[in-house]
Parts: structure tokens; sequence; C-alpha cells
């Protein structure tokens, strides 16, 4: 179990403090929302958990396996509803990965993006589009 503790800190933002590391993320509301979108928004930072699950969750194996996996990026682009209520309608990574793996192991890398823990987790009213490509 981990513990975050979050404080609203004012003027649309909240601050949160990591409990086993420490480590401090500050939010901010984006400007289409009042805010001034000088941190991550909320909705961004659930749209940053899902690249970075893919990419942690893909290297894990890649430990167990022997992969080499550095250099790999995701980029993603999130796409908020235009109707109410105001949510994520739709998610688009694209992760690219050195061009150094079989088949076999391309096709494990390509379930296991699809099985990620956030992945999992999020709505299934967001669309999901996740793309490997091996540059």
């Amino acid at each position: 179990m981990v513990t975050i503790n979050l404080e609203y800190t004012g003027d649309l933002r909240t601050q949160a403090v990591h409990g086993p590391s420490g480590t401090v993320i500050r939010t901010d509301a984006p400007t289409d929302n009042m805010g001034k979108g000088e941190y991550f928004s909320p909705t961004d930072l659930c749209a940053a958990a899902l690249g970075a699950c893919i990419v942690t969750t893909i290297a894990i194996k890649g430990l167990q396996k022997g992969w080499n996996l550095k250099g790999s990026t995701a980029e993603v682009q999130k796409i908020m509803s235009k109707d109410t209520p105001r949510r994520i309608a739709q998610l688009n990574v694209a992760v690219k990965i050195p061009d150094r793996f079989d088949d076999k192991d391309k096709k494990h890398m390509v379930h296991i993006a699809h099985a990620c823990p956030v992945h999992q987790s999020l709505h299934s009213e967001v669309e999901l589009n996740v793309t490997l490509d091996w540059v």
C-alpha cells in the first residue's frame, strides 16, 4: 500500500507528497478550466501515468529477459470530452523502442503494453489507442 498526501494550496492548485519517497508533485487546473496551466493538471497526470506504466512494465519484463530498452520513448496525447461530464475521452500513446528485437519479443511487448495496470484501471469509455513502433 502506498499513501499519497494531498493539500489544496489555493488558486486551483494541489500539492501531492508521495509517502514512501517524499517526492512532491504540484497540479494546476488547465487554462481551459479556469487554471493557469503552470503544472500538470490531474488529467495530465493520468495520461502521463499511462505512458509511464506501459514503458515501465515493458522494462520490468526486459530485466527478466535481458532486453536493452535504453532510448525507448512514449508520447501521450490526451483528448478531453467536449460534452459533460468533463473527462478524458481519448488517450493516444505512441511508444518507440529501438529496433533490436525479434518478432516474438515485439509481440510480447505489445501484449505487455495493453496489460499494464494503468491501462487496465481506466474506464472502458476512455478510448485507448496504443501503438508500439520499432525505430
